[in-house]
């Protein structure tokens, strides 16, 4: 059954794609007004992914071929028929331009009130992913409706380590035959029980393996031997010896990692470059997260004091943090790394022990607003605050990929801070959930987490 949709300016930033999604090849019609214009024209000049979005936008409507919409103007209202170019079909748009609006003067949200007065003369349906728009158009009674495209649900349930139990003298081979092994994919995760057996019972020894499926077979994992690396610092539980492990194994390229805050994941994550540098399988680590930390637009990087370097500053943080966490317990472990680190490691400015640390592990920070044109060779690429970004933002970082880089994606869905995404569709689950079905993808999720008293508490008491 046909639609015909009001899109507003949401639709359009999350990803332009969106709007050939909505076409269905012609089954549908897609309806923009002015106020929408208004607002992507305001945002295409941002050094950002809403601001490509936008460019992209004007940069595929063929303004030469307008022509006259079929659907019926009212009152003094202009509306026009447009073409979109999406993967090479020509998508019509309806612009409807109102001249004066019956809301002139608002408070608050005097755009959202005018796209609703338009959907609710033209009795469309109005489309997007801004939640409180979307209530308020419920709340006038209007259809509404957002775009469910890329949902994921149930992500709580996506999981990558499994139990089992197996004989000691057969361990690979039960594993192997077992059905349950068999229709896991490659990279899932194993706890093995081991049992032994007497002359007439079976029991548990006590004793756990752990390994990965590789290629369709059980590989186990020595934990021991992640101590003769001679790490700053070592993993410690079980969870960040996996993550370790798969990080730095040299059949893995991504990985995924989901964790709360204190689970370790970028400081693992970090070591993990850091060990890879040092056997010259890469040579260097890139960081890089989105800028996006709140909803209100003075927490965006353009509206930060400071040059570039300074502003990006602001968001590397756990980055800092976590090279500052490893210097101060190098300097209290080593008088030789107290003379080496001399200075000031806490601080998340890049001075003095800082700085020195970043240099000699070359160590680059990078924002994902640069990163189309450019090919990233050789490098540990940590991509942190996943959960922040759109799909099409990590098919942006993935496509950046050169040879022989590794990349490993950060997040925690417990802090969604995108205007349009929440915690069924956003990049961390939507790579989680292709992690569980793709052999070439690894990923992990870390439930443990390691916090002060004061964190602990909070964390407990405030769920």
């Amino acid at each position: 059954m046909s639609k015909t949709y009001l899109i507003d300016t949401s639709i359009i930033l999350d990803d332009i794609e969106n709007l050939f999604f909505l076409y269905q090849n012609g089954e549908n019609h897609i309806a923009i007004c002015d106020v929408t214009l208004s607002e992507l024209d305001k945002k295409k000049d941002l050094n950002n992914q809403s601001g490509f979005f936008a460019r992209e936008f004007f940069r595929n409507v063929l303004s030469d071929e307008s022509k006259d919409s079929e659907l019926l103007a009212i009152n003094q209202d202009k509306i026009h028929c447009i073409s979109f170019l999406s993967n090479n079909i020509k998508i019509p748009l309806h612009i409807i331009h109102r001249p004066k609006y019956k809301t002139y003067a608002l408070d608050y949200g005097l755009n959202d009130a005018r796209i609703l007065e338009i959907a609710r003369d033209y009795n469309l349906i109005l489309l997007t992913n801004d939640i409180s728009l979307k209530v308020y158009a419920i709340s006038n009674n209007l259809i509404s409706q957002s775009l469910m495209r890329d949902r994921i649900e149930n992500p709580q349930a996506i999981n990558f380590l499994h139990s089992f139990k197996a004989h000691k003298n057969s361990i690979k081979d039960s594993l192997e035959k077992d059905s349950n092994f068999a229709m896991l994919k490659n990279w899932s995760l194993f706890e093995i029980t081991e049992e032994d057996n007497t002359d007439s019972s079976l029991y548990e020894t006590g004793k756990r393996h752990y390994g990965v499926k590789l290629n369709n077979e059980f590989v186990e994992l020595n934990f021991d031997k992640i101590l003769e690396d001679k790490l700053y610092i070592n993993p410690i539980n079980l969870e960040q010896k996996f993550l370790y492990s798969l990080l730095t194994h040299p059949k893995n390229k991504v990985t995924i990692c989901s964790g709360a805050t204190g689970s370790g994941k970028t400081l693992i994550a970090l070591q993990a470059g850091l060990h890879l540098l040092k056997k010259g399988e890469v040579n260097g680590i890139v960081y890089m997260r989105n800028t996006i930390t709140a909803n209100d637009k003075e927490a965006e990087l353009g509206f930060r004091k400071g040059d570039e370097g300074q502003k990006l500053n602001y968001f590397m943080y756990p980055l800092f943090s976590a090279i500052n966490f490893m210097i101060t317990k190098m300097q209290k472990e080593s008088l030789a790394k107290r003379i080496e680190y001399k200075g000031n490691a806490n601080s998340i400015l890049n001075k003095e022990a800082t700085e020195y640390f970043i240099q000699k592990h070359n160590i680059e920070v990078m924002d994902i607003a640069h990163l189309r044109g450019t090919s990233i060779a050789k490098k540990f690429v940590i991509f942190d605050e996943t959960q922040n970004a759109s799909n099409a933002t990590i098919k942006l970082v993935g496509t950046r990929m050169g040879e022989d880089s590794r990349i490993v994606f950060l997040g925690d869905p417990a802090q969604i801070d995108h205007p349009y995404l929440s915690k069924y569709r956003n990049g961390l689950v939507s790579l989680l959930n292709k992690a569980k079905h793709s052999d070439f993808l690894a990923g992990i999720i870390l439930k443990q987490t390691i916090r002060s008293e004061i964190a602990a508490w909070f964390e407990d008491n405030f769920k």
